[in-house]
């Protein structure tokens, strides 16, 4: 099975000016923990939850939740983001996603094709791929 058979196609993405609050909105509507992020039709990087989460002040600061709130306000995906992401094509094989994301511990690929972002593939996929290998049902099925 090829990464084309169970990618998200055409993904939702961002541009590394959007605001690190509208991109976490974006996320939360989406039910997705990941965006691409484009800037003129080129993939230039990633931005994660897990990013927005780190760069999300700890509760322990001195600052107060004006101050917290305009800081957070500012911050753009760019300041954040993961540069220069590694990537897949539509034709790489999911066992070698499931080696690339293992040996460098990344949990999503954007998959491009022609220099294309085309779409994006995430742990969550190839779960599934080695739920349907093993002849398991998802649940609810």
């Amino acid at each position: 099975m090829r990464v084309r058979d169970l990618m998200t196609k055409n993904p939702i993405t961002v541009d590394s000016e959007t605001l690190v609050l509208d991109a976490q909105k974006i996320m939360a509507e989406n039910n997705i923990r990941r965006l691409p992020v484009v800037d003129k039709g080129k993939l230039v990087g990633i931005v994660t939850m897990h990013d927005i989460l780190m760069a999300s002040p700890s509760p322990a600061t001195s600052l107060s939740v004006y101050e917290l709130n305009y800081l957070l306000a500012k911050m753009k995906v760019k300041e954040i983001m993961k540069k220069n992401p590694i990537t897949v094509t539509p034709d790489t094989t999911f066992e070698e996603a499931l080696r690339i994301g293992q040996e460098k511990k990344v949990g999503s690929f954007p998959v491009m094709e022609n220099g294309k972002l085309v779409g994006i593939t995430t742990e969550s996929d190839l779960v599934r791929f080695v739920i349907r290998i093993l002849g398991l049902k998802e649940e609810g099925t």
